[in-house]
């Protein structure tokens, strides 16, 4: 169920309406990057001279370019990390254009969904930022404990929380809040291993940058599968 569920979602990158708000959301993405590889730079800037002598060797000028350069490997890497949050945030601004167009593809006849605000997405995605930091920041000690084990630890820690964040918001878009937690509670395996499978790709760079649009698809089908749809699924796309 949850490969189909993803695999359908990645066969309509296609779609007009995919396109367009993942070339939004990676553009979101890209300019998050910059900036705080731009106030990385500016960092480096700030603290070093632009020159120091040693001795025996003399004057030092090129230390400062250095660790910019080394700055770029290093937003790849942070963005491994970054991308978790941003995934959440892309949920809660995208969720109902990607949802739209994954139901008016696959799941017709669908009466309107309740749809969320502006303001309830952003209070939920606020309340789960502070959750999923906090929990990474106390699991950061753990990759550093346990190195060889920090990727498997990672896609553990993140496909919980992402499971749980994806399968809450899918499911509040036509159902009421009490409705959407008994729905995550009573498919709580299934989310979470779709919330692994979101996690794993966000562990690569640049690939991740899909992985907003394709969890949004993915965990709206698994929505309206795990619930016995009462129309059945076009077999187009």
């Amino acid at each position: 169920m949850i490969l189909d569920a993803f695999f359908k979602s990645l066969r309509q990158l296609t779609d007009s309406r995919f396109i367009g708000v993942l070339a939004l959301g990676i553009g979101l993405t890209v300019g998050l990057l910059v900036a705080f590889y731009g106030a990385f730079a500016l960092f480096i800037g700030w603290m070093l001279p632009d020159s120091f002598s040693l001795p025996w060797i003399g004057e030092i000028t090129w230390v400062d370019d250095a660790l910019t350069i080394a700055g770029i490997p290093l937003m790849l890497v942070l963005s491994i990390f970054l991308m978790v949050p941003v995934a959440s945030a892309f949920m809660g601004i995208f969720l109902e254009r990607v949802a739209s167009a994954v139901e008016d593809r696959h799941y017709k006849g669908l009466p309107p969904s309740r749809g969320l605000s502006i303001g309830e997405a952003l209070v939920d995605v606020a309340k789960f930022l502070g959750v999923l930091t906090l929990v990474n920041l106390v699991a950061l000690i753990l990759y550093l404990i346990f190195a060889p084990l920090a990727p498997i630890l990672f896609w553990v820690v993140n496909g919980v929380l992402l499971g749980r964040e994806y399968g809450q918001m899918v499911a509040l878009r036509r159902e009421t809040a009490a409705g959407a937690a008994a729905f995550r509670k009573r498919n709580r395996p299934t989310l979470f291993a779709a919330g692994v499978l979101m996690a794993v790709p966000l562990t690569i760079p640049v690939v991740n940058l899909l992985v907003p649009i394709l969890g949004a698809a993915t965990f709206t089908h698994l929505y309206h599968m795990l619930n016995a749809a009462p129309t059945t699924p076009s077999r187009s796309g």
